[in-house]
């Protein structure tokens, strides 16, 4: 197990952030565990790209000299697997917010589903969420959002590089992406319930790959935790 050298020279940690933690808990949840550990005031600690609470899987999470990693690994491509609920649209886009319209969902079918993940391939363009980080006139989006505030959000280039659909099972379809830095998950959600001629949102999320790093090799910040102190007895023993 590493060391307090290893932590402060550096390292990349893989962690599967649960349900509902912001990415922030689980950069928190490390940092205390490992400050604990071995009596340190501070260490630098960051992520490598945030997940939103209902999102689940990979966070990279780097310490010590390996913050300054960060902006690289954050341009890495990534992979995600979840589920599409078809037929409804929500105001953030997923289930932070209550459907606020239904569509009709009668007239898809696999086909057209299967189909529709073509207009999405190679670099297009995407709106990202009116609920989500991103500033304007220095406040984040889901404040002004929160506020019930009309706001004007520019579109950005992505790329999507593979899109599939895995599973068919009305109102669910369960999908596969890999896209580059900035892609917004939910806002493909939308999009693609537009472009079937019914609404879309996303209900549930996991990011399994980001560039080399699998989701298979990370773990939770609790299992992480629980190793780091059993490391004592140990190195005491």
């Amino acid at each position: 197990m590493n060391t307090k050298e290893d932590f402060l020279n550096g390292q990349i940690l893989l962690i599967d952030k649960p349900l509902e933690w912001t990415s922030f808990q689980a950069v928190n949840a490390l940092k205390w565990a490992i400050r604990k550990k071995f009596g340190l005031k501070k260490i630098k600690i960051g992520h490598a790209g945030t997940l939103d609470p209902l999102a689940t899987g990979l966070l990279i999470i780097c310490t010590g000299k390996f913050t300054k990693k960060i902006p690289e690994l954050q341009g890495q491509v990534k992979e995600y697997t979840g589920t599409f609920t078809l037929g409804a649209t929500t105001p953030s886009y997923d289930l932070e917010t209550e459907v606020n319209e239904t569509f009709p969902t009668e007239h898809l079918t696999d086909e057209s589903i299967q189909e529709a993940t073509t207009q999405f391939l190679g670099e297009i363009d995407q709106v990202p969420p009116i609920f989500s980080a991103l500033k304007k006139d220095g406040k984040r989006l889901y404040e002004l959002a929160r506020e019930g505030k009309q706001v004007e959000i520019k579109s950005r280039k992505i790329e999507i590089l593979e899109f599939e659909i895995t599973r068919i099972a009305l109102p669910e379809v369960d999908f596969r992406v890999v896209c580059s830095k900035g892609t917004y998950i939910r806002s493909l959600a939308h999009d693609f319930g537009k472009a079937l001629d019914s609404g879309a949102h996303l209900s549930k999320l996991r990011r399994t790959k980001i560039g080399d790093f699998n989701v298979n090799n990370a773990t939770s910040p609790n299992v992480f935790k629980e190793k780091l102190e059993a490391n004592t007895s140990n190195q005491d023993g």
